[in-house]
């Protein structure tokens, strides 16, 4: 079914199955909530309430009319989210959607059980990393073609070639559907989607005196809630072994578990969706 979620006068459009507590599971770029369907099924047949929502900016009725795509803004969408749904859930994000999971919850830890980061670690652990690790900095080169002046332009341009070759480097073990790709298509081509996707990135990235201050004591934070790590072993975008440094456990205090996937890449919740669903299930029936 869908569900309509709101917050500061966007509105967020999600999927949603099953009843019982709730796990509130988030994409990353460039994908959308259906990267999770695989999860939702089995997180209903496991007891659970699972809702994947459209982030900030992927649909044209969430684009904010001041443009504004800061960490923590995106962190207060997931914490309204979370009173409209009445309980506290369990957080799960990929890629981007992990970084604003760990915004939520650091924000707010009351609010959430448990919080499962896919592909993308603790993000201020990460940052450190990846900045002494050349071969993670070339896995992160990309990001300086998304915020050049004119990115959204050029990749509505070509097809989109752009974003499909992303998702083959990340996952270059995975014969993407082209059925995935199509979807992917329609969600970037909606009017102002692909340049406010590509608006996370410009305000991570390139911040001002501001939103620098705002975002550093979130992304530096310990989470104060039991924590999973999943990453796939062949992920082109995080690299395993730096995924599994930046869930030092001194930054989760109510601890902290991770499992890499084998065979799998970036997009491990659509490749491997057994092996990741049995991790994610076991955990939050611990929590």
């Amino acid at each position: 079914m869908r569900l309509a979620l709101e917050h500061d006068g966007l509105r967020f459009e999600a999927d949603a199955e099953g009843e019982g507590p709730a796990v509130l599971l988030m994409h990353g770029f460039p994908d959308h909530e259906a990267s999770f369907a695989a999860q939702m099924k089995a997180l209903a047949a496991a007891g659970f309430r699972a809702v994947a929502p459209r982030m900030r900016g992927y649909a044209p009725e969430s684009i904010p009319a001041d443009g504004d795509f800061h960490v923590a803004s995106i962190a207060g969408d997931v914490l309204a989210w979370v009173r409209m749904l009445g309980q506290p859930v369990h957080l799960v994000g990929h890629d981007w959607g992990a970084s604003i999971a760990h915004a939520a919850v650091v924000s707010e830890p009351g609010l959430f059980r448990s919080l499962t980061l896919m592909s993308v670690p603790h993000p201020g652990r990460f940052a450190a990393l990846a900045a002494a690790d050349p071969g993670q900095m070339a896995r992160s080169a990309y990001m300086m073609e998304l915020v050049a002046p004119g990115a959204a332009e050029r990749f509505l341009a070509d097809d989109l070639a752009y974003l499909d070759g992303l998702w083959r480097v990340w996952s270059p073990g995975w014969d993407v559907p082209a059925v995935e790709l199509a979807a992917m298509h329609d969600v970037m081509r909606a009017p102002g989607v692909l340049d406010s996707a590509l608006g996370w990135y410009r305000q991570a990235l390139m911040p001002d005196a501001a939103g620098l201050a705002r975002a550093t004591p979130i992304v530096s934070a310990a989470v104060s809630v039991p924590t999973l790590g999943i990453v796939g072993a062949d992920d082109g975008c995080v690299s395993a072994d730096i995924f599994s440094a930046g869930m030092d456990a001194a930054n989760y205090p109510a601890g902290v578990q991770v499992a890499v996937v084998p065979g799998a890449g970036h997009f491990l919740q659509r490749e491997a969706p057994d092996a990741v669903n049995r991790l994610l299930i076991n955990f939050l029936l611990r929590h």
